[in-house]
C-alpha cells in the first residue's frame, strides 16, 4: 500500500489515488462531551485514528461545569470572545471599525508571530516519516478575507466592498504583505500543503457578488496562492457556503482543493463545478448529523462517492461534526467511509 501522504497527493492531483483520503475533525467540544466512549468508538476504527488520538481522548480532563466565557486579544488587536469550551469564538471589538483608528494599528511582524524553529523542525521529522506536511494560515493568526473583517467588522467591510473608500486599497494591501511574508516562511519550513481560510459564501450563493469577489478579494488570492503553487506547495482553500459560481476564479488562482459543503452546494452541483476540475473536499452535511439516522450518513457518503468521485481523484471528504450529534451518528461516518472510501472498498 502507498503511503497516506502520496495517497492524498494523487486524490489532489488526479492521479489515480488508491482510497479517498478523509479529513475527520473532532472538536474540543465533541470529546469534552463524549469522553471516554468516544474514545471507544476512535478504537475500532484504526484506519482513521492513531493509538496515539484513541489515549488523548480517554486521558483528556473535560472543563468543569461553571459557565465558560474568555475574551483575549490577537496580535492585530482584534478583541475575541469565547462561551463555550471547545469551540472557537468569534471577534467582538474591531480595531478598525472607524477608519481614523488607521494610524494605530500594529501590524504584526510573522517572524514573530509563530515558533518557527520548531516549526522547521517538526516539519522536518514528518517529512523524514514520510508524512504529509501541512502549514495553515491560521484563522485567528493569518488568513485574508477573515482578517480584513475581524478589522473592520463584517457590515462596515461589505460596504467598503460596495463603496471602495481610499483606506480600503491601504487595507488590503497591508494585511496582503503581511500574508505574503508569513506565506514565505511556510515555504521556507517545507510544507506539502499550506491551508487557508476565508468564509466568503452563505448557503444559496456568495456572500457579495461574484464581480465584487473577482475585482477586489481575487488579485490578493492570486498572488498568495501562485506563490504557494510556483514553490511546489499545493493550496488547500477553506470556505463555507455556496462558492459554485466563482469555482473557475479559485482554479484561476491556484486553489488545489476546496471544501464544498453539501447542504449549501448540492452532491449534483458539487459534482457538476468540481468533477474533473478541482478537487473537492467534501463536507458531509454538519446540519443533517444531529438528527440523521445512521442509514441516512450512509447513504450520503455512497451518493457523495458515487456521483462526485472519479478513478483519477478530485475527491476527499470532510467530517466535522459538532457537539449535538450523536455518537452513533459519529460512527456512522467512520463505517461509511469504511465501506465506500477506504483502502480495499
Amino acid at each position: 500500500m502507498i503511503t497516506e501522504r502520496e495517497n492524498t497527493l494523487r486524490a489532489i492531483e488526479f492521479r489515480h489515488p488508491e482510497w479517498i483520503p478523509i479529513d475527520f475533525d473532532l472538536m474540543g467540544s465533541v470529546k469534552f462531551r463524549h469522553g471516554v466512549r468516544l474514545a471507544e468508538m476512535m478504537s475500532r476504527h484504526p484506519l482513521l485514528f492513531t493509538a496515539a488520538q484513541v489515549e488523548a481522548v480517554a486521558t483528556m480532563v473535560p472543563p468543569s461545569g461553571q459557565a465558560h466565557e474568555r475574551r483575549f486579544h490577537d496580535d492585530w488587536g482584534c478583541e475575541w470572545l469565547e462561551v463555550e469550551a471547545g469551540i472557537l469564538g468569534q471577534v467582538v471589538g474591531h480595531p478598525l471599525a472607524d477608519w481614523d483608528k488607521f494610524e494605530q494599528l500594529t501590524v504584526p511582524d510573522p517572524a514573530r508571530q509563530w515558533d518557527w524553529v520548531s516549526i522547521r523542525v517538526r516539519c522536518r521529522e514528518q517529512r523524514d516519516r514520510g508524512e504529509l506536511v501541512n502549514g495553515y494560515m491560521d484563522i485567528v493568526q493569518g488568513g485574508f478575507f477573515d482578517r480584513l473583517q475581524f478589522l473592520r467588522g463584517l457590515d462596515n467591510l461589505l460596504v467598503d466592498f460596495m463603496e471602495r473608500p481610499p483606506e480600503l486599497d491601504r487595507l488590503l494591501s497591508l494585511v496582503l504583505d503581511h500574508n505574503m511574508r508569513q506565506i514565505r516562511l511556510w515555504i521556507e519550513a517545507g510544507v506539502d500543503i499550506l491551508h487557508f481560510h476565508g468564509d466568503v459564501g452563505m448557503q444559496t450563493g456568495m456572500m457579495m457578488s461574484p464581480d465584487t469577489f473577482r475585482e477586489v478579494l481575487k488579485p490578493a488570492y492570486r498572488q498568495m496562492f501562485q506563490a504557494c503553487r510556483e514553490a511546489g506547495v499545493h493550496v488547500k482553500y477553506s470556505s463555507d457556503g455556496n462558492l459554485l459560481e466563482i469555482v473557475p476564479d479559485l482554479i484561476e488562482c491556484g486553489v488545489s482543493y476546496h471544501d464544498p459543503q453539501v447542504r449549501a452546494c448540492g452532491i449534483d452541483g458539487i459534482a457538476r463545478a468540481y468533477g474533473g476540475k478541482l478537487c473537492a473536499m467534501v463536507d458531509i452535511d454538519q446540519q443533517m448529523l444531529p438528527f440523521a439516522s445512521p442509514d441516512e450518513i450512509d447513504a450520503q457518503i455512497r451518493e457523495i462517492v458515487e456521483k462526485v468521485g472519479r478513478p483519477e481523484g478530485g475527491l476527499m471528504l470532510y467530517a466535522c461534526p459538532s457537539a449535538d450529534v450523536p455518537l452513533a451518528n459519529i460512527e456512522a461516518i467512520c463505517t461509511g467511509w469504511e465501506r465506500y472510501g477506504a483502502p480495499g472498498a
